[in-house]
Order: C-alpha cells, then sequence, then structure tokens
C-alpha cells in the first residue's frame, strides 16, 4: 500500500537571465507553420490555461506559433513517470489515459477526451513527470518546449521591468526611490 503521508518530492525552476541572452531582438523565433482554422483551434484550446491567463496578445501569438503538432496512434506514450520533463501538451484531438505508479503497478487515474493539457510542470521546473499518458485513440497534440516557453516568458517579463523602470526614473518625485539590495523593487 502506497503511504498517503508520503512527501512530494521538491521542485527548482531554472535560472535564465534575458539579459544575459543573446538572441535579443533579432531572435530566431521559432514558428511552426498553422492554417487559419488551427491557430483559432489552437488560441481557444489554451485561453483557458491557467499558465497562459496572464499572457498578453502579442506573447500569446509567439507561444501559438511555437507550438508543433504531434500526431499520436494507440499505444503511444506521451510522457512517462518519471522521465524529464521537455513538453508541454494540449489536446487538440483523441482520448489519453493518466497512469500514476503505485506499490500494486500502474493504476489508471483519468483520462481526457479530445481537450485538456498536460507537462506544464515541465515548463516552469526542472522536474520529473509525475504521471504516464498513453494515447487510446489516433489523436493530435500541440506540444512546446520548455526553453522556448520560458525565454517568450522571461524576456517579455524582463522588458516590461525595464520599461515600468524607465517609466519610474523618469518621475521626479521618485527618484529618491532606490533599488533594495535583495532585488526587491520600490
Amino acid at each position: 500500500m502506497a503511504n498517503r503521508f508520503s512527501r512530494r518530492k521538491s521542485v527548482a525552476a531554472e535560472k535564465y537571465d534575458p539579459d544575459a541572452d543573446e538572441d535579443d531582438d533579432g531572435e530566431k523565433t521559432v514558428i511552426y507553420p498553422k492554417s487559419d482554422a488551427q491557430r483559432k483551434s489552437l488560441t481557444e484550446a489554451v485561453k483557458d490555461i491557467l499558465l497562459f491567463k496572464a499572457l498578453d496578445i502579442e506573447q500569446m501569438q509567439e507561444v501559438i506559433d511555437a507550438m508543433f503538432e504531434k500526431k499520436v496512434e494507440p499505444g503511444d506514450h506521451i510522457i512517462d513517470q518519471g522521465d524529464d520533463g521537455d513538453n508541454f501538451y494540449v489536446i487538440s484531438s483523441g482520448t489519453y489515459d493518466i497512469f500514476v505508479k503505485t506499490d500494486s503497478g500502474d493504476k489508471c487515474v483519468g483520462a481526457y477526451v479530445d481537450k485538456g493539457s498536460f507537462g506544464e510542470l515541465a515548463l516552469m521546473y526542472n522536474m520529473p513527470r509525475a504521471a504516464t499518458i498513453v494515447a487510446t485513440s489516433t489523436g493530435s497534440l500541440w506540444a512546446m518546449d520548455r526553453a522556448t516557453f520560458r525565454r517568450i516568458l522571461m524576456k517579455s517579463a524582463n522588458k516590461k521591468r525595464k520599461m515600468y523602470e524607465a517609466l519610474l526614473e523618469g518621475v521626479p518625485m521618485l527618484q529618491t526611490l532606490e533599488v533594495r539590495a535583495c532585488g526587491n523593487r520600490l
């Protein structure tokens, strides 16, 4: 019997310094071609995903551009529990079973049918997969790698922060404020 009081493994985000990223505005942006119908369908599929809710329109378009299609057949293992996380997946079509390893073997704990997403921890943290996802029908997924997602979000957040800092530095009343040593902004 599995210990229901066992602790979760710790997670840690990878370090990424947008200032040190040499692919500045002339960056090699990853764009996978999509039809208008595919873009519309993908936009609809990701709009309610918590991970994407804070994105502005430009960031969302970069994310959609960076997603690539993956066709699957019944029995295909999309991700396997314990493997390193590399991609995030959004389901376009198909059915997928979710398995978790227990002391008594693999246990089916749920399923996706024609919608949903999984692998988000791979985008945020360098953490092994928490479950196995197996296709049970022919289907189609949209995927994005962790490095691309982090680059899009971190570079965008860094640009916005610098823009706001420049704006605040131009306000005479605020010029006496300083940046705290710990990195928090006043």
